[in-house]
């Protein structure tokens, strides 16, 4: 098993003809991710790497069955896009796109809740399960399958940690960039819910870093879990005041610095990391404990 994507995952690019599209609709088809169809309206009939092009998710999902749905098109339309796959039925609706405006975020997540839809993004670098099925823009060489859940707000994060427990030959059941805006679609905390309830992940890397109250809120669930978590939080040299480039590090009413995230992470029972270095070794003693 795995979380949110696996072999039984259909997909539809919206915005395929775009060049963004086109090239990580090829990429997510190599990989062996099921691409069914893409979308761009007024370009029905046309083909991109072999993928039919349609003017409208519901015909991708009336004809091939499609349930998630990868967004890459212009911030500015992400809303209609995004609202377009959830009222289509689309179950896992990934938005890459960053820079969407707030008000367009708020009012898909509403739509999504109400419609039984999750959100991945905005601003992700995507969800993968390894071996599997991904959705997004992640190399094969920073994976490999294995039963360690990765979590984590940036796509840069993803990269760095997932090729640190690589490297000594411990893979992942899946990993899911929640994204780095103010809205994240799914949450860090919800994602060690789904994590928690895996039987293929048998420990949590969870990679944060400075600002927003991700961190401290997944830390009240960690306290529930049976499996171990190891956590990282990036930006504990930051100098005070230091304004991130991330929409989503903002420290608020005394929380989000690394130092309040580290302190909740450590009272909830997680593993803590000194830095990246670090957390291979961590991980592979949390498995063993988990045996």
């Amino acid at each position: 098993m795995a979380i949110l994507v696996d072999e039984d995952t259909i997909v539809v690019v919206q915005g395929i003809t775009g060049r963004m599209g086109a090239y990580h609709s090829k990429a997510m088809k190599d990989y062996g991710t099921k691409v069914v169809g893409g979308v761009t309206p007024g370009k029905a009939g046309q083909e991109v790497n072999g993928i039919p092009v349609y003017d409208y998710v519901e015909d991708v999902v009336n004809k091939h069955g499609a349930n998630a749905s990868v967004i890459i098109v212009p911030a500015a339309f992400v809303k209609n896009a995004a609202l377009e796959a959830i009222e289509a039925g689309v179950k896992i609706v990934f938005i890459a796109v960053e820079g969407v405006p707030l008000h367009d975020a708020a009012e898909v997540l509403r739509k999504a809740k109400m419609k039984g839809s999750r959100i991945i993004g905005p601003n992700s670098l995507g969800v993968i399960s390894p071996g599997k099925c991904k959705l997004g823009m992640y190399s094969e060489y920073a994976v490999m399958p294995g039963n360690v859940g990765v979590i984590t707000r940036s796509g840069s994060m993803c990269y760095e940690v997932a090729i640190a427990i690589k490297r000594k030959g411990i893979g992942q059941s899946t990993i899911v960039d929640c994204g780095a805006d103010v809205l994240p679609g799914t949450t860090m905390r919800e994602a060690l819910e789904m994590f928690e309830g895996d039987p293929e992940t048998k420990a949590v890397l969870m990679a944060g870093e400075i600002g927003g109250i991700q961190e401290e809120t997944a830390a009240e669930f960690i306290k529930k879990m049976s499996k171990p978590v190891v956590s990282f939080v990036a930006g504990v040299a930051a100098p005070p005041g230091k304004r991130m480039g991330h929409a989503g590090a903002i420290v608020e009413r005394g929380m989000g610095t690394a130092e309040s995230k580290r302190k909740a992470l450590s009272e909830a029972g997680a593993i803590l990391a000194k830095n990246l270095k670090d957390l291979p070794e961590l991980v592979a003693e949390a498995l063993k404990r988990r045996k």
